[in-house]
């Protein structure tokens, strides 16, 4: 039983890093592919790349105890960036030429890292609503940074269903383990949800809905009655 268990553990251990590997080359490449087409040198492109591909997970991390964070410690996260930076950096051109790339790379790594997120959160023996919180923060943090550092509104508070699509995925993940199903098929399920949520968002323009825009004049108007109420 104690070996059944220690091979479960090992087995997940295993899931959550192929799966943070992947979510890191793909939201480098994303981050990169941005920064290229912003025309920064070879130096932004790799602080990018790694920025976008390391900054959710590292708070992740840092919010689950998991210190120091793997991005940092595990040298494959920082190759795995540099690859995709190097690639943006050299082909842009022809990654461009591709429908809509930057968002069809962060829609890829937006819901390998919610799943990652969650996994981990997981194993760290989260409460399941906390665990599918922290995946979708982990699958949000590092485009957040990506279009901070672009002096940019991030994606995630004015583009189509985001946030929304990752914590979707990560939903699928907790319920998942709440069923005693297998890890690997409710990372699948819970990634490929999150990804065609995401990608039906960008091609229908599903989004939440916004506040309203008072017409020109309004404020200005309302003032004005105010104060002729008062005379």
């Amino acid at each position: 039983m104690e070996f059944e268990t220690a091979a479960l553990a090992a087995n997940l251990r295993t899931l959550v890093l192929i799966l943070d590997l992947a979510g890191t080359f793909v939201f480098a490449l994303a981050g990169a592919t941005a920064a290229a087409r912003r025309q920064l040198d070879i130096f932004g492109v790799l602080v990018l790349a790694f920025a976008a591909a390391c900054a959710g997970g590292i708070v992740r991390d840092v919010l689950i105890g998991a210190t120091p964070p793997a991005a940092i410690t595990d040298w494959r996260f920082l190759a795995a960036s540099v690859l995709a930076g190097g690639i943006a950096f050299k082909w842009h051109a022809a990654i461009e030429r591709m429908a809509n790339p930057v968002r069809m790379f962060d829609a890829a790594g937006l819901a390998l890292f919610a799943v990652a997120g969650t996994q981990k959160a997981l194993a760290y023996e989260l409460n399941p609503v906390m665990a599918a919180l922290l995946g979708m923060l982990t699958g949000i943090g590092g485009g957040v940074v990506r279009d901070v550092l672009l002096a940019q509104i991030p994606l995630v508070l004015r583009a189509e269903l985001y946030a929304v699509a990752a914590l979707a995925g990560a939903a699928v993940v907790v319920l998942g383990d709440q069923f005693g199903a297998p890890p690997v098929p409710s990372a699948l399920c819970g990634a490929a949800l999150c990804f065609v949520l995401r990608v039906l968002a960008i091609k229908w323009g599903w989004q939440l809905p916004k506040a309203l825009q008072q017409p020109a004049g309004m404020g200005e108007k309302s003032t004005n009655d105010r104060k002729d109420s008062r005379l």
